[in-house]
C-alpha cells in the first residue's frame, strides 16, 4: 500500500474530490483525518471509509477560521501521533461569481477567505506538525483557472486560485531543506456538484466543454488518483509543481464559440 504507515488530513472531505481522495487514501492505507463543515456528509465519508475496514475520524472545521484550522491538526496528532500529508481541498464556488463589474464585495471576501485564507491556515498550523513528523507532503487544491481565465467569468475563484499557486511556489521553496514537500492540484472542469451548480445550463456547460480537448468533463476520482501521486513517496522529487490534470485544456487553442 502506497501510504501505509501515515496519517492524512483531508479538508472539504464530505463531497467530490475530497471525499474521494479519503475513501482512496484510506484504501492506500492512510489514517484519514477528515475535515469539513457539513458534518452529515463528512460522517458519512468516515463511514465509507470504517466500513472498508481502514481508519478514519472526522472533525468539523471552517478552514477559514484559525481555531479550527488549528483544532484539525491537534485532532489529527492526538488521534493518531503525527500528520504526514495535508491535503488543503476545501472550497467554493459561489453561484454569484461573475465579472469585476457585477460580483458583489461579499462574495470576493467569502470567496478569499475559504479558498484562499483556508489554504494559508492549513499550511500555518499543519506545516509545523509535518515539522514533528520528520516531513511529509503538502498538496493545495488550486485549478487550471489559476493559469488561464475562464470563459464563463468567475473572477473571485479564479483569483483565489491563483493566489494559491503563488503561495503554493513560495511555501515549497521555504521549505524544501525540511523534507516537506508541497504541490499545487490543478484540476480542469470536473462533473462535481460544484461545478455543475455552477454551470447550471446547457449552454453554460457546452461553452467550458469546447475548450477541452478530451472533449468532457474530469471525474473526482481522477483528481484522487492524481493526489495520491502527489502524497506517495513515489514522487519524493516533486515539490513547487502545478500539477494539471485538466484533460489538455491548457495546452489547447480553442477560438471560444
Amino acid at each position: 500500500m502506497r501510504l501505509a504507515n501515515k496519517v492524512a488530513l483531508i479538508t472539504g472531505a464530505s463531497s467530490g474530490i475530497g471525499r474521494e481522495t479519503s475513501v482512496l487514501f484510506a484504501n492506500e492505507g492512510a489514517k484519514v483525518v477528515a475535515v469539513d463543515i457539513n458534518d452529515a456528509g463528512g460522517e458519512e465519508t468516515v463511514n465509507m471509509i470504517k466500513q472498508a475496514g481502514c481508519e478514519a475520524v472526522y472533525v468539523h472545521a471552517d478552514v477559514s477560521k484559525a481555531a479550527d484550522a488549528e483544532n484539525m491538526v491537534r485532532v489529527a496528532e492526538q488521534t493518531y501521533g503525527q500528520l504526514n500529508i495535508l491535503f488543503n481541498n476545501a472550497g467554493i464556488m459561489h453561484s454569484d461569481d461573475d465579472n469585476a463589474i457585477t460580483t458583489e464585495e461579499a462574495v470576493w471576501d467569502l470567496t478569499m477567505n475559504i479558498n484562499l485564507k483556508g489554504v494559508f491556515l492549513g499550511c500555518k498550523y499543519g506545516i509545523p506538525a509535518l515539522r514533528r513528523a520528520g516531513g511529509g507532503s503538502v498538496i493545495n487544491t488550486a485549478s487550471f483557472v489559476a493559469l488561464l481565465g475562464a470563459a464563463t467569468p468567475q473572477i473571485a475563484y479564479t483569483a483565489s486560485k491563483g493566489g494559491v499557486l503563488a503561495l503554493t511556489r513560495e511555501l515549497a521553496i521555504v521549505h524544501a531543506r525540511e523534507n516537506i514537500r508541497v504541490n499545487a492540484l490543478c484540476p480542469g472542469p470536473l462533473r462535481t456538484e460544484m461545478l455543475m451548480k455552477f454551470l447550471n445550463t446547457e449552454e453554460k456547460r457546452q461553452r467550458r466543454l469546447v475548450h477541452i480537448p478530451m472533449g468532457r468533463f474530469g471525474e473526482a476520482k481522477e483528481m484522487a488518483q492524481a493526489a495520491l501521486y502527489l502524497a506517495s513517496d513515489e514522487s519524493s522529487y516533486v515539490t513547487g509543481t502545478e500539477f494539471l490534470v485538466d484533460g489538455g485544456i491548457t495546452a489547447a487553442y480553442v477560438t471560444p464559440e
